[in-house]
């Protein structure tokens, strides 16, 4: 795709969003079921997994783990908006490879230290660029990516989240 198709394809959705502003409010969704053990199963788009406990809190492996999920997600988004930021600007990529890791204290998760936080102390994202591009070309790629990248503006700015439940008795 090149810039002009993606004008073409999105021109539309935002014309459409500037007279209608509420038409751009989308809710995304996931589910999962309880799985067998220590699991639990979620329905992709695509395929359906299974989460689980990661080794260091006593998984086995086998289950995805979803701090694992979470990079994977931030990857893809980056991946994604990267590649449409490029195309849109005009910045050509060879190619792109998109990292993410992220620190644990699994002290914290197991209530092993109080003082140890539960969750990631620390994200790195990197991207390793094989272009032609000028440093500035590349300064606002990365800019711009990190601006419209849905996932990773979700976690440098955390919402607000509600937890509610509903109980079943048999």
């Amino acid at each position: 795709m090149n810039a002009e198709e993606l004008r073409a394809l999105q021109a539309p959705l935002k014309e459409q969003y500037r007279q209608t502003p509420d038409a751009a409010f989308v809710t995304l969704k996931a589910q999962g079921r309880m799985g067998e053990g220590v699991t639990c199963k979620i329905q992709t788009g695509k395929a359906l997994v299974e989460a689980g406990l990661h080794p260091a809190t006593g998984g086995d492996g086998l289950a995805l783990c979803s701090g694992d999920m979470l990079l994977e997600a931030l990857v893809a988004c980056a991946g994604v908006t990267l590649a449409a930021v490029a195309t849109s600007i005009g910045c050509a990529l060879r190619d792109a490879t998109i990292s993410a890791e992220g620190d644990l204290d699994f002290r914290g998760t197991l209530g092993v230290s109080k003082e140890a936080p539960v969750g990631f102390s620390a994200i790195r994202l990197t991207f390793d660029l094989e272009s032609d591009a000028d440093e500035d070309a590349i300064a606002t790629l990365i800019r711009l990516t990190e601006r419209y990248c849905v996932v990773y503006q979700t976690l440098q700015h955390a919402p607000a989240i509600k937890v509610t439940h509903q109980q079943h008795i048999a």
